[in-house]
């Protein structure tokens, strides 16, 4: 008995102790990020570099930001890296543009690496702020419509969800990294999922991207989405006929 109560008590002394060290990520986490944002509101250069970078993903332009990565030399590939990282927190841009951009400026295999290491960070980056800082916080980085519509799909499919979200083009990456990030779904899990479907997309982006100049980019964007969709229509039949088949064995097991 005595040990029982002394267990107990230890509990109720851990406890607050793991309330401070959440309290205290957040704290380091939201200083973070309001330290970034000084620095673009405080520094001309920074505010500056930010609005071009944020005006060139509004084009969706490959030659334009090729040469915007290339006129950093030899620091090429972390602008790059910082590019991809960028675009999953915020940029409504979907990462195939800069995998494509990678793969033309470095080669195919190397631009593969740069892009799906980088997109891996910023996958597990948007993960970790959702889940330290709250619903609450994510809803004001992206749109509350978009993070519910993921939510409910979450419930439906789980970690499948992951796996086709990566795969597909269209879909918003940093918002499926968030919206991750509030569930009770584990960190491994999720990296696990995003990295085993993103790096096959990743590898055929930039082998065939390696290969395009001019108009063919367009054409391959036309028919990567196209591709996309058939693959999405045949996922989804996929799941629905097993969420079926599911309902039926329930149904038999009533009667």
């Amino acid at each position: 008995m005595a040990d029982l109560e002394k267990k107990v008590s230890e509990a109720v002394a851990e406890e607050p102790k793991e309330k401070k060290l959440e309290w205290g990520k957040k704290i380091l986490v939201v200083a973070f990020f309001v330290a970034l944002l000084l620095i673009y509101l405080l520094v001309p250069s920074v505010h500056q570099w930010v609005n071009d970078v944020i005006v060139m993903f509004k084009t969706g332009d490959f030659d334009e930001m090729r040469a915007f990565v290339a006129q950093y030399g030899k620091w090429a590939v972390l602008i790059s890296s910082l590019l991809m990282i960028f675009q999953s927190l915020a940029a409504p841009l979907p990462a195939f543009f800069i995998t494509l951009t990678n793969a033309n400026l470095f080669g195919w295999w190397q631009g593969c690496i740069v892009s799906f290491v980088s997109s891996m960070l910023g996958a597990a980056l948007c993960f970790y702020i959702a889940r330290f800082l709250g619903r609450d916080i994510v809803e004001k980085i992206c749109t509350k419509g978009a993070l519910l519509s993921i939510e409910n799909f979450f419930e439906k499919y789980g970690k499948k969800c992951i796996l086709v979200a990566r795969l597909l083009p269209f879909i918003s990456f940093d918002v499926v990294s968030y919206a991750a990030g509030l569930t009770a779904m584990d960190f491994w899990g999720f990296f696990i999922a995003t990295g085993i479907g993103q790096l096959p997309a990743c590898i055929v982006y930039s082998y065939v991207g390696g290969m395009l100049t001019g108009g063919a980019k367009l054409l391959f964007t036309g028919l990567l989405c196209l591709f996309a969709l058939a693959i999405t229509v045949v996922i989804i039949k996929s799941i629905y006929n097993a969420r079926q088949k599911k309902k039926e064995e329930a149904k038999n097991k009533e009667a």
